[in-house]
């Protein structure tokens, strides 16, 4: 029988139909908009992160230096997107995002499950986020799943077991289910990776680029909100800028900036 089923366009293929009914302003407000696409975007790449990070794991932990890097330097690219979007945010005043704000009920980018995900993919081990999340719901079971997981740093360690070097054994059969606790012992260990000024040291590098670029993205976020909302409590109740400001200059990857003061 001949296929009859209808030819893949540009449309299908990309589920338009989908994702341009997916913007239902609440108010009349004409920037909502605006705050709806924008936030939609961000889920979208979150997503493409978590799908880049995953990928980067699997190469790291089979020893694949090339596609690591590359990954790596495509993740480096959608942060560097995911900031820039904030100019598009900041476009709108304080007076125009008051015009809608009380639609949002208890709606809160606290709820982001795939940000959560996310930030337990890089090593965050804080069980509070969860409670965002109604129990046996997808978001929770997500968020849950990503910090009993090795994170980004555990897969860079055993990336560096493949590559020759002497990762301490507790780095490598650690419990991940907690946070990382930083390391003397596997910081003499990076710097004898830098010293050897090989490819293993370049990854290190890209995950310092990587740690330095979300600390951009919270600053920007932090000074967004702030500059929107100044020091109200955010949408949902959560403590707004207070809450963003606290989680600043926290690294992700500790180890790989202690030892800049020793290279």
């Amino acid at each position: 029988m001949p296929d009859r089923s209808p030819a893949l366009t540009y449309s299908s293929y990309l589920a338009l139909d989908e994702v341009l009914a997916a913007q239902r302003p609440r108010s009349d407000e004409h920037d909502e908009m605006l705050f709806i696409v924008v936030h939609q975007v961000y889920e979208l790449w979150f997503k493409q992160l978590l799908h880049e990070t995953t990928h980067l794991q699997r190469g790291l932990e089979g020893g694949d230096t090339a596609h690591a890097l590359h990954t790596l330097r495509r993740i480096l690219a959608i942060l560097k997107v995911a900031v820039a979007q904030i100019d598009v945010l900041e476009t709108m005043t304080p007076r125009q995002f008051l015009g809608f704000r009380d639609r949002l009920d208890a709606a809160s980018g606290f709820q982001s499950a795939q940000f959560r995900a996310l930030e337990a993919t890089l090593g965050r081990r804080d069980r509070a986020v969860v409670d965002h999340h109604p129990a046996g719901s997808p978001g929770r079971a997500r968020i849950e799943a990503a910090m009993a997981a090795p994170s980004v740093f555990d897969s860079f360690l055993r990336y560096l077991a493949t590559q020759g070097y002497d990762v301490p054994a507790g780095a490598l059969d650690r419990d991940v289910t907690h946070a990382w606790e930083p390391s003397p012992a596997v910081q003499q260990m990076l710097l004898a990776v830098y010293r050897d000024d090989s490819e293993p040291a370049q990854i290190a590098e890209r995950l310092v680029d990587l740690d330095e670029g979300l600390q951009e993205w919270r600053y920007r976020h932090v000074k967004m909100v702030e500059r929107t909302i100044g020091t109200r409590s955010g949408t949902g109740g959560s403590a707004g800028a207070a809450y963003l400001r606290s989680t600043l200059s926290t690294p992700v990857f500790p180890d790989l900036w202690a030892i800049r003061s020793e290279l």
